[in-house]
């Protein structure tokens, strides 16, 4: 049943499946990128468990890795546009969103706001009177280190392996709002690793 409530979302979404693997879809404008984002194993098996299910959208793209969603090491891949500057990078007009089949709530954090020096990933959350709060903190940001190449003019920044996990005290903010059990998500659990990609002018 949860299959294909799960097949109906994503079906719903327009999401575009691609295989797995690192995605080779970076734009080569100046101040734009891609995150690529490999949720942690297990993490989406035991949001189906309680039926939960999540799903990107705005221009973001995702598959399954493994033989399912629900299988105990199946992990989504997410590959999501970023735009840049020197402050900030920005998931701009893309939706990270999760939702609850069992009673049609949802939570949808928009436009995630990466900042590497600070060590966090803050987002808009509707359902949270569009209050702006710290989804996820980045457990490595102070060992993160840049491999920069540069081609044709265009210099292409790379942080490879950043680890993201769920901010303190997000998780249950999040089950509250989805009508989940407590512990739907573990305090401070691991949500995915991540290589970002920034492309700029050499």
């Amino acid at each position: 049943m949860r299959s294909r409530a799960f097949a109906a979302i994503v079906t719903a979404a327009t999401l575009v499946l691609a295989p797995a693997g690192f995605a080779a879809a970076d734009n080569v404008d100046p101040g734009q990128g891609m995150t690529h984002m490999k949720t942690a194993a297990g993490l989406m098996a035991s949001l189906e468990e309680v039926g939960v299910v999540m799903y990107v959208q705005g221009g973001a793209t995702a598959s399954v890795m493994g033989e399912s969603i629900g299988a105990p090491d199946g992990r989504l891949i997410l590959h999501v546009p970023i735009t840049s500057d020197r402050r900030v990078i920005q998931h701009q007009g893309s939706i990270f969103t999760l939702f609850n089949t069992t009673n049609s709530q949802q939570v949808q954090i928009q436009n995630p706001v990466i900042n590497l020096k600070a060590g966090t990933v803050k987002g808009t959350v509707r359902q949270a009177d569009n209050s702006t709060v710290t989804v996820f903190t980045i457990r490595n940001a102070a060992q993160l280190k840049p491999k920069v190449t540069v081609k044709a003019g265009v210099r292409t920044t790379t942080y490879v392996g950043v680890r993201l996990s769920f901010a303190p005290g997000i998780a249950g903010t999040l089950a509250s709002l989805l009508g989940a059990p407590d512990g739907t998500i573990a305090d401070r659990a691991p949500f995915a690793t991540a290589d970002i990609t920034l492309k700029s002018v050499a």
